[in-house]
């Protein structure tokens, strides 16, 4: 491990004395990590990680105590506020609506990622003029109320619908449409009963979603086995139900032509291989950390 890393891994070990925080904020990258994640951090250092330029990467330490992180909420640089709308806690009350109203785009698309948030203001980013906030919306409330789902899954957005339709069982009265949409027919296809007409689609989307189906019917099965689309086939060898025999021989004809084909099909199917996490850094006694910073002229 090279001086920086060291100094970056050091950065964020728990119970280290203010002193050698403090010599750890004069480098660039260990000062990230300490405005990122520590939770120690004293109302001057904080003051301090202000003054070095490091705003942004504060604001997101969901650690600062509210009263210092109101500040980030009305800072004037979208980046900060954005920060800060991931995770902050509506303290004082109004704090998130204040948010939700944001003019800044990205600052309303980060708070959808924030857990904090009621349903009200779930519901008023789910009618957000911007498609992305509406996006985001759908993929983190899985338990939106009827009406909302209803409205994103009719979205003017196309990308919105098909997360939508992706997130949501869709209300009865809206399957045709969906189906006939061809932003969301892929998506709509696991919510109806598989059709000799959907395995034969146009849309290698759609057979692909028909191959996966959890009903999928033997014949279709068996049909979508030959499918001249490698995506297809591979997904009828990534099911439970089919014959040993069968999928040896689908297997057999997938030839991806790029890495990162291979690691598409291979991960659908459940036996692609990560590689191991790296090992945590070790533990510096207080020497050990002493003179890490004075090797490093901190």
């Amino acid at each position: 491990m090279d001086l920086d890393a060291e100094l970056i891994a050091l950065a964020t070990q728990e119970d280290l004395p203010a002193e050698l925080v403090w010599r750890l904020l004069g480098h660039p990258g260990a000062r990230h990590q300490v405005a990122l994640f520590r939770r120690d951090l004293t109302e001057e250092m904080i003051e301090g990680i202000i003054a070095l330029g490091s705003t942004r990467t504060l604001a997101a330490n969901g650690h600062v105590p509210p009263r210092l992180r109101i500040r980030f909420v009305e800072h004037p640089e979208p980046a900060v506020r954005s920060a800060v709308a991931a995770s902050i806690r509506d303290e004082p009350p109004g704090t998130l609506a204040r948010l939700a109203d944001d003019p800044d785009q990205s600052v309303r698309w980060f708070l959808t990622l924030n857990d904090h948030l009621p349903p009200d203001l779930l519901a008023r980013l789910a009618a957000d003029p911007d498609s992305a906030v509406r996006s985001s919306v759908v993929s983190r409330w899985r338990d939106a109320p009827d009406a909302v789902r209803r409205a994103l899954l009719t979205d003017t957005d196309p990308d919105v619908r098909r997360s939508s339709v992706r997130s949501y069982v869709p209300q009865a009265d809206l399957l045709p449409g969906l189906l006939a949409d061809p932003a969301t027919r892929a998506a709509a296809v696991r919510h109806v009963v598989p059709t000799e007409g959907l395995a034969t689609d146009p849309d290698s989307d759609v057979r692909e979603a028909v191959a996966a189906h959890p009903d999928l019917p033997t014949g279709l099965r068996d049909q979508l086995a030959e499918d001249p689309d490698i995506f297809v086939r591979n997904a009828i060898a990534a099911r439970s139900d089919t014959p040993a025999a069968l999928r040896e021989r689908v297997v057999a004809t997938l030839e991806p032509d790029s890495e990162l084909a291979e690691w598409m099909l291979s991960f659908n199917r459940g036996n692609h291989v990560c590689p191991p996490a790296a090992p945590p850094p070790p533990r510096l006694s207080l020497d050990e950390a002493e003179a890490l910073l004075t090797r490093a002229g901190r």
